[in-house]
């Protein structure tokens, strides 16, 4: 299993805006392709108006299939469309769990499934 850590900066005060759409609408287009969301933040202090998610794979081949499944989604693209321009800089990371922290994270995505 892997984790993919997404971090993109935006314009000043945008935040709330792209929240507000990324509910409304991103939100269960990248569910229905990703699937396994570990986290989603933004920053309160520190590098502001950025926003922090986290996504889980069983392998980088598992990513590459959801992420071309998701790139292809043309309710996805329409999203982008709608909120890119919020968007200044992402950075990407892949990243192993710790062998301590597998089971628990197995664990949080089981619970994420059962809440729907």
């Amino acid at each position: 299993m892997l984790v993919e850590e997404r971090i993109y900066t935006f314009k000043p005060a945008s935040v709330p805006e792209y929240l507000k759409v990324y509910e409304a609408e991103g939100l269960k287009i990248q569910l229905s392709h990703l699937e396994n969301m570990v986290g989603y933040y933004f920053t309160e202090v520190g590098d502001l108006n950025l926003i922090v998610h986290m996504w889980a794979y069983q392998s980088f081949e598992d990513r590459l299939k959801r992420r071309a499944a998701l790139g292809a989604d043309p309710a996805w693209r329409a999203y982008l469309a709608k909120v890119g321009h919020l968007l200044l800089n992402q950075k990407n990371r892949i990243m192993n769990p710790a062998p301590f922290f597998l089971p628990r994270l197995k664990v949080m995505l089981e619970a994420a499934k059962k809440m729907g």
